[in-house]
């Protein structure tokens, strides 16, 4: 399956460039130009969610560090940097605030690309077992969760509250978190809306499964899914 790469870049003739090397070398590259745009991407993607970010330090909306600071917030996707500035300081801030690499413009996209498959490759490598649920099957091409075999019926807001689940299993999510990834889009949306699309979850859950009860409620602190 292809990889997605998610560019984000203001200039067209560097992204479009990027985005060649990225297909010729069997890449999936999506584009957007702004850094909110590209924080919209990641938490709500309209497709795979992708693998690595090429993000470009001065983006017209914002700062490319503070892109990469809020993302931190939510994702531990790898971050390459782009910018037209070679100042050690820059490259020292982008690392610290979490950038697996940093590119100097002018530069060659094959040579991007390279760097690319070698963050994906190291993080392969030191990337421990998944741990999601074995019952559970996270389709994201379909949008689909599958458990215990059978597909699940879910609405747009179900599906993407226990896709954040189960790509966190264990770990407790508190209310604001789950409202800042799966309802990013809607923002006036209420807290107890989390508390009705969990409760909608458990019901579908155990129309499979009557005895199952893998979604977690941690009184003061959120939900968790358990991790078998």
């Amino acid at each position: 399956m292809s990889r997605t790469i998610l560019i984000v870049e203001d200039e067209a003739a560097i992204a479009d460039s990027i985005a060649y090397a990225l297909r010729t070398d069997g890449f999936t590259p999506v584009h957007v130009g702004l850094g909110e745009q590209a924080l919209a991407a990641m938490r709500v993607p309209a497709g795979p969610v992708p693998e690595l970010v090429v993000l470009d330090v001065g983006l017209p909306d914002m700062n490319g560090f503070e892109v990469c600071r809020q993302l931190r917030q939510f994702s531990n996707v790898p971050v390459i940097f782009l910018t037209a500035r070679s100042d050690e300081i820059d490259r020292i801030v982008g690392l610290e605030i979490g950038a697996d690499d940093y590119v100097t413009k002018p530069f060659s996209p094959r040579e991007l690309v390279a760097r690319i498959r070698v963050v994906l490759r190291r993080l392969t490598a030191l990337a421990p077992p998944a741990a999601a649920p074995a019952r559970f099957e996270l389709r994201q091409n379909e949008a689909r969760v599958v458990f215990c075999g059978q597909p699940l019926d879910l609405t747009r807001y179900e599906y993407l509250l226990l896709k954040t689940l189960l790509e966190h299993p264990s770990h407790v999510l508190s209310r604001a978190q789950l409202m800042d990834r799966v309802w990013a889009d809607a923002p006036e949306t209420l807290d107890r809306t989390v508390d009705a699309h969990v409760k909608s979850l458990r019901a579908k859950l155990r129309l499979i499964d009557p005895a199952s009860d893998p979604i977690q409620t941690h009184r003061g602190m959120g939900y968790s899914l358990a991790p078998a």
